[in-house]
């Protein structure tokens, strides 16, 4: 059985939905999207790097303050490795020269011995050999002790004075990085209070909250470590100073003999 024709009205609404299909189709070819295999990928972002200079300006001018706090603790640190030690506080030649002449009794080389080489151990047992009195017991010996001990505590105090410096470094750095802190977070909430809530906005000032905590910490810790250790080495050098100057009033009075010293010279006969 043959199928009817279609009827013309139906034949002229195919032939116009095909036309139109054909003039659609180059736009929908433009509009629909590349594959993403195809797409270029977008620039990497290079990360932005900083020199310490950089880091350092934008500290502030809290970083000055620290960099001068840096700089004396390494001075400090300096001195004290180069004076707290046994050959400048105690050298032990002049040591061995002051008990041979304490032996021999011969108190004016000693005393001269301690002036041509000034040093804490010289300055005590000088102080102590003016006290000296062959006439009266045991040399004086009293009155050496005394005298000795008191040019020791001055000796102590003129050095524990360097020593003190690291703790007002180890102290100071630290709580200037802290106002460092308080001053960019205060930045930060004038910028909020201003209506500028984007990040960039805010991140200059904790920025600094943070470069001025590290750079106080990053000078107390170190301060904080050789004033513990120079107090303690210092400590231990008066100790030892304390225990050369006793030997030698010890053995200026007749205490303590010591061996091989020279005899005390007797009147030539007339």
């Amino acid at each position: 059985m043959i199928a009817p024709p279609l009827p013309s009205a139906l034949r002229r609404l195919a032939a116009i939905w095909l036309i139109g299909l054909c003039l659609a189709a180059p736009s929908l070819a433009q509009e629909t999207p590349a594959p993403a295999a195809d797409a270029a990928p977008p620039p990497a972002a290079v990360p932005e790097t900083k020199s310490a200079l950089d880091v350092y300006r934008d500290g502030g001018w809290f970083m000055h303050v620290l960099l001068v706090c840096s700089i004396g603790t390494i001075a400090v640190v300096v001195y004290c490795f180069v004076q707290l030690t046994p050959k400048k506080m105690a050298p032990k030649p002049l040591v061995d020269r002051v008990n041979a002449c304490m032996a021999a009794k011969d108190v004016g080389t000693a005393y001269q011995l301690c002036q041509s080489s000034p040093n804490p151990y010289a300055n005590v047992i000088s102080t102590a050999l003016l006290k000296v009195n062959f006439d009266r017991d045991l040399s004086n010996k009293a009155s050496m002790v005394e005298a000795a001990a008191e040019s020791l505590d001055e000796e102590e105090h003129k050095q524990m004075v360097w020593v003190n410096y690291l703790n007002v470094f180890a102290t100071l750095a630290p709580m200037i990085g802290l106002l460092g802190t308080v001053w960019g977070m205060i930045e930060s909430f004038d910028q909020l209070a201003s209506g500028k809530t984007e990040p960039q906005d805010l991140a200059g000032g904790i920025q600094k909250a943070m470069i001025t905590t590290a750079g106080g910490l990053l000078v107390g810790i170190p301060a904080m470590f050789f004033y513990f250790l120079f107090r303690d080495k210092l400590q231990g050098l008066i100790t030892t100073i304390q225990k050369h100057a006793s030997f030698a009033i010890d053995i200026l009075s007749g205490e303590i003999r010591l061996e091989g010293a020279q005899p005390e010279s007797e009147p030539a006969d007339t």
